[in-house]
This record gives C-alpha cells, sequence and structure tokens, in this order.
C-alpha cells in the first residue's frame, strides 16, 4: 500500500531511485514509527511521515519523522554514534526506530536551553545542554558503572570541569555553535577520521528562537558558552536568574563541565 512519505532529493540520490521508489509505494517501509524528532508513534499510513537519512563514514541508517517535525534530509554523524544507534535499533527490532544520534546515545535526547551568564561582570552568550535520560557510550546498551556516562564522553572530547562560574571556559578547537538567520541550528563537532568538515553533535529539529539580547551578546563576542549536566542537574528554568542558581548548584555538586565555542553564522 503507497505510503504518505516524503523523500527528498538528497536522501533519494543517496539510497538510489530503486530503493526510493520501493518506500514510496510502501514496500520497504513500516506502518507504525517512532518519530525521530519528537519520539510519539507515527503511521505512514495515516499521517505525512518525513524520511530521514543518517550517513556516517560506513554506516546509513534511515529513519522515519512526522513532517511538522521535520523535513525529509540527510543528516551527516559521527560513525561511532550511528554504529550506537544501529545497535539499538537492532536491540529493538524496530525498523525506523528513533535515532537520535546527534545525542551521542541511542537512549536518550539532547534539551538545549539558551540564556545570558553573567561571568567576571560581563554577559555571555551561553547554551545549558540536560540530556532526556542517562546517557551510555555509542555501542553500549547501559550507561557505565556511575550509572551516566554523559559528563566522561564530553570531557574525553575537551570539555573541562566547572566547579564554579567565576571565569568563562576555554574554546574547544573543531566545535561551533551554528546561528543562521538569529535562530539556533546546531552545535557542531570536529569530523571523524582527521576529515577537515564538523558534523552535527546537537542538531535542532526545528530551528530554536533566541532572545535578541542573547543575539547581539553572541555576534558581538562571536563565541557562545556552552554547559552541559546530566539529566536531572539543571531543569527548565523559566528565568535567566533561575537558570543560574541551576548552574551554580550543578557546578558545586560536580555535575557541570563547559566550553567556549565560535560563533558561526549570525
Amino acid at each position: 500500500m503507497p505510503r504518505l512519505l516524503d523523500v527528498s532529493d538528497d536522501v533519494r540520490a543517496e539510497i538510489g531511485d530503486e530503493e526510493a521508489d520501493r518506500l514510496l509505494a510502501g514496500e520497504n517501509t513500516p506502518g507504525g514509527y517512532d518519530c525521530t524528532s519528537c519520539r510519539t508513534p507515527g503511521d505512514t499510513e495515516q499521517e505525512r511521515t518525513s524520511t530521514v537519512l543518517f550517513v556516517g563514514d560506513e554506516t546509513a541508517v534511515l529513519a522515519f519523522a512526522h513532517a511538522g517535525c521535520l523535513p525529509s534530509q540527510v543528516v551527516r554523524v559521527a560513525e561511532d554514534q550511528l554504529q550506537g544507534a544501529v545497535q539499538a535499533v537492532a536491540a529493538t527490532e524496530a525498523a525506523g526506530a528513533s535515532v537520535p544520534a546527534q545525542a551521542g546515545a541511542p537512549q536518550a535526547v539532547l534539551g538545549v536551553t539558551s540564556g545570558l551568564v553573567l561571568i567576571e561582570g560581563d554577559l555571555h552568550p551561553a547554551l545549558v545542554i540536560e540530556p532526556t535520560g542517562p546517557i551510555a557510550r555509542p555501542g553500549a546498551t547501559t550507561p557505565g558503572e556511575g550509572g551516566d556516562d554523559f559528563l566522561p564522553l564530553l570531557i574525553e572530547q575537551g570539555f573541562m570541569p566547572v566547579s564554579e562560574l567565576t571565569e568563562a571556559p576555554h574554546t574547544l578547537p573543531g566545535w561551533s555553535v551554528l546561528l543562521a538567520m538569529g535562530q539556533l541550528h546546531a552545535v557542531l563537532q570536529p569530523g571523524t577520521g582527521g576529515a577537515p568538515s564538523q558534523v552535527a553533535w546537537w542538531q535542532a529539529h526545528q530551528p530554536l528562537v533566541v532572545t535578541e539580547g542573547w543575539r547581539t551578546a553572541a555576534n558581538k563576542t562571536h563565541t557562545v558558552l556552552v554547559f552541559a549536566a546530566p539529566v536531572g542537574s539543571i531543569g527548565r528554568q523559566p528565568r535567566e536568574d533561575l537558570l543560574r542558581d541551576a548552574l551554580d548548584k550543578a557546578a558545586a555538586n560536580g555535575r557541570l563541565v563547559a566550553a567556549a565555542m565560535p560563533l558561526a553564522g549570525t
């Protein structure tokens, strides 16, 4: 039975016309799926669905998303992240299951909050990143002995532990924050295997709106401070003073890492 499926030109170019036509005809397409963006159920027979192809150095994974959440597209990700996602999909035997590749682990997605953080008398544009659940290493089905590998993984990438917010963190080489047309699109990390290009570590399924003050500060300094904490450390704070309080508490408890990243775009 034909599916209500969107296959972009980029996805078609990657998978080929024959495979794309089979998908549209319903031959290789599941009826039900978990949206790779919002992680809620979808149905290719009842609602418009986007094909999203995650491509690593050697591996590609085809996932599905509500068309209202995400357009059909090709997303370049690190190979180790994709391998972890492949194992998660195989373990659940769910073709088209959610593949949150940007999170760096198969069982959680990353929540991102923007705000201005006062350090050494200056307001800095900042992003605070907190997963929706514990993070395991790529390829692992459960977190390590400590119960959450999120901070160790980031420290291995060059993020620095923060015990108190008294000075801005150092710049992390090869990483950047992508702002386009005044909206936040992605946090980019270096490509694997010595490749000069960057890949998305986190990518917004819809561009995130930032305040005019945040955008002005970012365009002035051309640098964004990125803070990260394990699930349950920060929460969704409605005001910047509450966000700062949560950051201070996470830092005091040894549950915060940070890095400065150049701003890409305007």
